[in-house]
């Protein structure tokens, strides 16, 4: 039997953590293919149902990733997100689904390795936490 391997979507700022994914593909930082990453504007315009819907869908877990507080291209865009993925972990966990499946990450534009290292460990908390119990039951 294979061993399994978690499916992560991973919403990211096009200022700082888009670019941070960039610089550690440049700089050859390994990190698992098990993350495939969309691009967004800031993580302030992300809305819940887009971090809903891929759970749902059958994704193990979600990456929210944005410049650091303080430092946010849009002001404070990702203190706006931070408000929301709280609430949306809340509301997750009381449907069953676990709050660590959920990630929400400050990486700026020169931490590629920080990106890398943040893509690592989530992969193997998923694992530990094995396959996403929604996407199982909403299944169609």
């Amino acid at each position: 039997m294979a061993e399994f391997e978690p499916k992560v979507i991973a919403f990211l700022c096009n200022w700082c953590s888009y670019t941070g994914a960039d610089l550690a593909g440049t700089t050859r930082s390994q990190y698992p293919s098990n993350v495939r990453i969309v691009r967004i504007m800031c993580t302030g315009a992300l809305d819940p149902i887009y971090v809903v819907k891929p759970l749902l869908e059958g994704a193990d877990g979600v990456l929210i990733s944005g410049c650091h507080p303080g430092d946010c291209h849009y002001v404070s865009g990702n203190l706006k997100a931070r408000r929301r993925m709280a609430t949306l972990k809340t509301v997750l966990s009381e449907f069953g689904l676990e709050e660590e499946r959920v990630w929400v990450r400050w990486i700026s534009a020169s931490e590629g390795r920080r990106f890398a290292e943040t893509v690592h460990e989530m992969v193997g908390r998923l694992k530990e936490l094995g396959p996403n119990p929604l996407a199982v039951q909403w299944a169609i």
